[in-house]
C-alpha cells in the first residue's frame, strides 16, 4: 500500500502541476486526473476482457486530490510556490486516504495472482497456500506520510519542467 500511495501521488502531482502551470488555469489538474482515470478504466476493461475478475485491477482515485491541487492554486492567487508546497502536501496526504476505501473493496491481489497464475510459470515456482493476507503490512499513515513528503519535491519537478526561469 505504501508503494502504491507514493507512486500514485507522485505520478499525479508531477503531471497535474505541470499542466496546471503550463495553462495557468485552476481546474487543469482535475481535468488531467479525469483523463488519467478514464485511461485506467480502459485498461481495467482490457484486463476484464482477458478473463480476469473485474476487481483484479485497482482504479486509483485521483480526481479529489487533483481538485485540492487546483483549489490551492486558485486560493493562493495562482502562486506557483504555494501550489508546490501546499498543493503537493495535500495531494500526498489525501490520495492514500481516498484510495484506502478503494483498496479495502478490492480482492486480495495475492489471492488473485495465485488463482490466475501466468501460464509460463515453472512448476517449482508455483506457490502453495500463501499466508499473506490483504491487510498485511499496509498502513495508510505511512503511505500518507511518505506521499506527502515526496509529493512536494516531485511537484517542484513538475513545475520546473514547465519553465527554466522559475519565478
Amino acid at each position: 500500500f505504501v508503494v502504491f500511495s507514493v507512486s500514485q501521488s507522485t505520478m499525479l502531482v508531477v503531471g497535474a502541476i505541470y499542466y496546471m502551470l503550463f495553462t495557468g488555469v485552476p481546474g487543469t489538474a482535475t481535468y488531467y486526473a479525469t483523463i488519467m482515470t478514464i485511461y485506467t478504466w480502459v485498461a481495467k476493461g482490457a484486463w476484464f476482457a482477458l478473463g480476469y475478475p473485474y476487481d483484479f485491477i485497482v482504479t486509483p482515485v485521483w480526481i479529489p486530490s487533483a481538485m485540492l491541487l487546483d483549489l490551492t492554486y486558485w486560493a493562493t492567487r495562482r502562486n506557483k510556490h504555494a501550489a508546490i508546497i501546499i498543493g503537493g502536501t495535500l495531494v500526498g496526504l489525501s490520495l492514500p486516504i481516498f484510495n484506502m476505501i478503494n483498496l479495502l473493496l478490492v480482492r486480495d491481489p495475492l489471492e488473485m495472482a495465485f488463482k490466475y497464475p501466468r501460464p509460463t510459470l515453472p512448476p517449482y515456482m508455483t506457490p502453495i497456500e500463501p499466508q499473506v493476507g490483504k491487510f498485511y503490512n499496509s498502513p495508510v499513515a505511512l503511505g500518507s506520510g511518505a506521499g506527502a513528503v515526496l509529493s512536494v519535491p516531485i511537484a517542484a519537478l513538475g513545475a520546473k519542467l514547465n519553465t527554466w526561469t522559475y519565478r
